[in-house]
């Protein structure tokens, strides 16, 4: 590891990166909020749990109560919204980097509205047909299914960013206006499950049917991503400058959404459509680190979580003993940075 003013640099045979003094210090305090945050909400439930006590249990020395609910009823709760936290934070980042627009999210190439309309049809022509745990498979195949039409439909002599994001807007629409027509000519019970994946919930959530699947999932395509790092900043300036550098801009740029897809599928697939998490950690996060993607992609994944975590924590403490869907709390927060986003894209424009 060499040193210099602003940056450290790690090299061995095979590998070699370069990280800002600054970009390590914010990520080393995100990931201690994000620790925080964990233990704070694994303790607030009806039965309140001391810190210390938490961290106790987390590791089978506390009381057998005590341990019962953290590890079997908390715990896994508390995991799921760091995994997906991070997953749409590094979804939003990928996207934003590649397409070059603010705008760009999960929720505006098509991704999350598909997985919703996957989600919604499971419920409504197979769920008393065919076990419960295929809704992920349902919502996952909505999602690549939805994002490939965006990109077909966008392609013309290649891809530009401005019409893919039309495009997928405007798909979205079409397909939530779908999903609403489902839900309302469902018989009730149906619509109450497909309401509460559209709103994007995480309650009631365990390690055997979220935790176990969705870890591994996300364990592997992060640092696939990060790989890609260098690729991302590179097309993030533009198609003449990545390919006066050599990157074939169309195969990469369709491998990163595939990977961003994928990501964000399987996110929307275990909590439903937690919007805005996307656009709001990348934004977030280069303010702080800057747009290099070698410390945007960490950056946003910590803020993702953290931002979901803390959504979750406001659902379930704020309006006891009502258990308030998560996603209600990122839309109140990220409609307003979207519209500010939007103001200062126009202005620039």
């Amino acid at each position: 590891m060499s040193h210099s003013h602003r940056y450290l640099t790690f090299r061995n045979k095979g590998f070699s990166y370069l990280i800002s003094k600054k970009s390590l210090i914010v990520s080393l305090f995100l990931l201690l909020a994000v620790i925080i945050v964990m233990t704070l909400s694994t303790g607030i439930g009806s039965i309140y749990i001391k810190p210390a006590e938490v961290i106790r249990a987390v590791f089978g020395f506390g009381t057998d109560p005590n341990t019962m609910i953290v590890r079997t009823l908390r715990l896994p709760r508390v995991i799921v919204a760091v995994l997906i936290g991070a997953s749409l934070g590094v979804a939003g980042a990928i996207l934003q980097g590649i397409v070059r627009n603010p705008l760009t999210s999960p929720d505006t190439i098509g991704t999350t509205g598909g997985a919703t309309l996957g989600a919604v049809s499971f419920f409504f022509f197979f769920s008393d047909k065919i076990s419960i745990h295929w809704l992920p498979v349902a919502a996952i195949i909505g999602a690549f299914a939805a994002t490939l039409l965006v990109y077909s439909l966008s392609w013309k002599n290649g891809i530009t960013p401005l019409r893919l994001v039309l495009i997928g807007t405007g798909l979205t629409a079409a397909m939530s206006a779908l999903s609403y027509l489902m839900l309302l000519s469902g018989p009730i019970i149906l619509a109450n499950q497909s309401l509460t994946f559209m709103t994007g919930s995480i309650y009631g959530v365990s390690w055997k049917k979220a935790v176990y699947p969705l870890l591994p999932w996300v364990s592997l395509l992060i640092p696939i991503i990060f790989l890609y790092a260098r690729h991302i900043t590179i097309q993030s300036l533009g198609e003449d400058i990545a390919r006066s550098v050599g990157s074939n801009v169309g195969r990469q740029r369709f491998l990163l959404i595939i990977l961003s897809v994928a990501l964000s599928g399987a996110a929307v697939a275990f909590g439903g459509a937690i919007n805005f998490i996307g656009l709001m950690a990348p934004h977030i996060s280069r303010k702080f680190v800057g747009p290099s993607f070698g410390a945007l992609i960490p950056v946003s994944a910590l803020t993702g979580s953290l931002l979901l975590l803390l959504a979750d924590l406001a659902g379930r403490f704020l309006f006891k003993p009502l258990d308030i869907p998560a996603g209600v709390f990122t839309a109140a927060i990220g409609a307003p940075i979207f519209i500010y986003v939007l103001y200062r894209s126009r202005n620039r424009g």
